[in-house]
């Protein structure tokens, strides 16, 4: 792991470090003023629905804070990142390590000298809602925390792109020159649904069934991955992947037969947006406008709507022709 990785990673599970931390130590100094029976879920008007052990809250809090944490790092490592979009993500982090960290220390504060059944189960207790307000207090200060301690990491901009140059055109390469393409496909607003998710199923996690919430935040993680499509274009052809490396759809350079850049309309071409099967053709639809459409052996295409897909198709036209020259 180089000296970048290694910054990357020490932001990215910084907050869920301090947010674990910061729940364990409060657990330890209240310990012995617990019940054993914690009160640990509530219904939407703050009243207790259910009550777990003192080492069910430990658990709980460890394999969330562990399972975010790492998914975070993850991303900040090896999703396609750079710039500001790896500050936001980095900060939107600290937005979820901050407002669940103080949920579940309200959660400690609350059970503090609870009085108690012959059962010791908390009795009593209540989880008053405007908690959540400040918890989004909290997130919101937490998210600017993650911009400023980003901004102090060395800045690696996108890859520049070459000259754009007209659809159907190609892009001269010198004898042995290598070229590579790629782009951010989604709008600045989509990383903000699975964050929406994730609040949910925080909320959820302490006013509804547990099945919902872990569905709402496993809904969540799976969007997050989804939320950045990048859109690469190099010598094992056109390639369109999210936040990680995997899951991606690639088409190889032997399969394509020539691109195009041409304006395209997700809804009327394709149905809709996101992956999109239809009779002879296959897309990502991320957005209306411009997008990379590539003519497949067979005579089905793929389509891709991105930035600069005028670059890209020159460049697979290219490509393409230096695979034939070498055969």
């Amino acid at each position: 792991m180089n000296r970048r990785n290694v910054g990357r990673v020490g932001l990215a599970a910084l907050p869920f470090a301090l947010a674990l931390a910061a729940d364990l130590i409060l657990f330890a100094t209240w310990r012995d003023r617990l019940p054993a029976q914690m009160a640990s879920h509530f219904v939407g008007n703050g009243q207790v629905d259910d009550h777990a052990s003192r080492g069910s809250y430990i658990a709980i809090v460890v394999v969330l804070f562990a399972g975010i944490g790492a998914l975070w790092v993850l991303m900040a490592v090896a999703g396609k990142y750079t710039g500001r979009s790896h500050g936001r993500l980095v900060a939107s982090g600290y937005a979820v390590a901050g407002g669940l960290g103080y949920l579940m220390a309200v959660v400690l504060f609350i059970n503090v000298d609870a009085a108690r059944d012959a059962q010791g189960r908390a009795q009593g207790v209540t989880f008053p809602m405007w908690h959540l307000a400040v918890g989004v207090g909290v997130a919101a200060l937490a998210f600017g925390l993650g911009l400023l301690l980003a901004a102090l990491l060395p800045r690696e901009e996108a890859p520049a792109g070459l000259r754009p140059v007209g659809g159907g055109e190609r892009i001269e390469l010198a004898d042995g020159e290598i070229a590579g393409w790629a782009r951010n496909a989604g709008a600045w607003w989509l990383p903000l649904v699975p964050l929406v998710m994730i609040g949910g199923g925080i909320v959820l996690l302490f006013t509804a069934d547990w099945i919902a919430a872990t569905a709402a935040l496993l809904v969540g993680a799976l969007l997050a991955v989804f939320a950045r499509p990048y859109v690469t274009v190099d010598r094992r052809g056109l390639t369109v992947s999210g936040m990680l490396p995997w899951p991606r759809i690639r088409v190889p350079l032997d399969r394509i037969e020539a691109a195009d850049s041409r304006k395209i309309n997700p809804l009327a071409e394709y149905g809709g947006w996101g992956y999109r099967i239809r009779p002879g053709r296959t897309g990502v639809m991320i957005r209306s406008g411009g997008g990379i459409v590539a003519d497949l052996a067979g005579g089905r295409q793929f389509a891709v709507t991105v930035e600069d897909s005028a670059t890209a198709a020159a460049l697979l036209n290219t490509l393409v022709d230096q695979r034939r020259t070498e055969k």
